[in-house]
């Protein structure tokens, strides 16, 4: 294939994908570990991140299904706490990053975790 050719295909298919991406439910998981010297401590901190991203329903655009989950496992290497979003394309979960409630929640929560992970998928 003439290398132009395969140029003009390469660019092609990267549209198509950010066509894509723009376009389909994006989920968005985070999991924390949470600060505290003590299980009641560790539950507070955890209620208290909680508490914070439930208060997003209905605040962002594009965000239709919002759920905090806290860890009933008690096994040493689990997290503590886990949101799960959907958004209605990879635009809306951009927006959200930067999004104000979002960044009033991240404050609120920013000193009590201590660990964070992340995951968002089509």
């Amino acid at each position: 294939m003439h290398p132009c050719v395969m140029s003009l295909r390469l660019e092609h298919l990267a549209r198509l994908y950010v066509l894509q991406m723009e376009t389909k439910m994006v989920k968005h998981i985070v999991m924390w570990n949470v600060r505290g010297d003590t299980p009641q401590q560790k539950q507070e901190s955890a209620m208290l991140v909680k508490t914070a991203f439930e208060s997003l329903s209905g605040k962002i655009p594009g965000l239709t299904r919002l759920e905090v989950g806290l860890d009933v496992s008690a096994v040493d290497y689990a997290c503590d706490v886990v949101l799960y979003t959907e958004f209605e394309s990879q635009e809306s979960l951009d927006a959200y990053a930067s999004h104000s409630e979002h960044q009033r929640v991240k404050e609120i929560v920013g000193d009590v975790r201590i660990a964070r992970h992340q995951v968002d998928y089509i």
